[in-house]
């Protein structure tokens, strides 16, 4: 097996490769890799390693030894994956490594505005609560979560990790349906239409992929339909919801916070809605919540494993 990183920086300098070294025999490393450079480092390769490059028809037609591609992530949308079948390419990826860390840092984004800690904590800092004619400021509504619903739209391996903790504060999980999804129960928690869904949550949380059916599944009719006091938060996929809708509706008091790790474009070199500094009781971070070390060393045994099973 003669393989090549394009793109190893994406796993941060900290993890350990070793695993696919011992499966592939030698592994050539490039931090990044260039659109215009992609074709000449992937010549004489039969297994190509990527996280975000975009390989497609026109570097397979090239490369007839191209065998595998390994994608060190879950998505797949930067493979042209019916011109990989055609060239008889296998396609492989990682699932099910982040789901603790994906967790906790839903579960952070629904703490953080559920206390209102970003305020609490610039209050304190900035003199605020200096000036405070008594021991405490209560000049932000800080919502309790035991007893409140969470909704999950997208129950796969990272929704039901945060189902797990969100019922360790005491929060009641509904499910809600995808599009074209049916209504059910799945281990023991009811999933109902979306619109019903939105209209109960006190917090709603997304964890599904990016697709035709689900881009802009949250826009302004839906976000018309939460609660006033309601908190939104995608860790999942950014298109998901409508940016530009999304910031209207925290202005204006349609709900009352959001929780983003991801946006339609990452990084957002072109600016983007929700970057705008009057929007109240907003946290964006930069698609953060998947890279503890240790899911990334997970990523890395898992990507040697597929690697070890196309061996055998």
């Amino acid at each position: 097996m003669k393989a090549v990183f394009l793109d190893s920086t994406t796993l941060g300098s900290d993890v350990d490769l070793a695993p696919i070294e011992q499966v592939t025999g030698g592994l050539t490393c490039f931090e990044r890799t260039s659109p215009e450079q992609v074709l000449e480092r992937i010549r004489g390769f039969d297994t190509v390693l990527v996280n975000k490059v975009v390989l497609g028809r026109e570097h397979f037609e090239a490369c007839p030894e191209l065998k595998t591609i390994a994608v060190v992530a879950t998505g797949l949308n930067n493979i042209d994956l019916p011109a990989a079948k055609e060239h008889g390419i296998q396609v492989m990826n990682v699932t099910n490594y982040g789901r603790s860390t994906v967790a906790q840092h839903t579960m952070a984004l629904i703490l953080a505005l559920a206390t209102r800690l970003l305020d609490y904590n610039r209050d304190a800092r900035n003199g605020t609560w200096g000036k405070s004619d008594m021991f405490c400021l209560m000049d932000h509504p800080i919502m309790e979560l035991e007893g409140k619903t969470l909704g999950i739209v997208g129950y796969g391996d990272l929704g039901q990790g945060v189902a797990e903790r969100a019922k360790a504060f005491g929060m009641n999980i509904v499910l809600g349906c995808r599009p074209g999804q049916a209504p059910g129960e799945v281990d023991g928690y009811p999933r109902i239409a979306l619109d019903e869904l939105l209209a109960q949550a006190d917090v709603l949380s997304l964890h599904c992929l990016l697709t035709d059916e689900t881009r802009n599944m949250i826009g302004e009719r839906e976000l018309r339909l939460m609660k006033p006091t309601a908190l939104l938060i995608n860790t999942s996929r950014g298109g998901l919801v409508n940016e530009e809708a999304l910031a209207d509706a925290l202005r204006s008091g349609e709900i009352a916070g959001a929780g983003f790790d991801v946006l339609t474009e990452e990084p957002p070199r072109n600016g983007n809605p929700l970057l705008a500094e009057d929007i109240p009781n907003l946290v964006v971070t930069p698609h953060s919540a998947w890279a503890s070390r240790e899911a990334r060393q997970r990523i890395v045994g898992i990507t040697a494993r597929n690697l070890a099973s196309v061996q055998n």
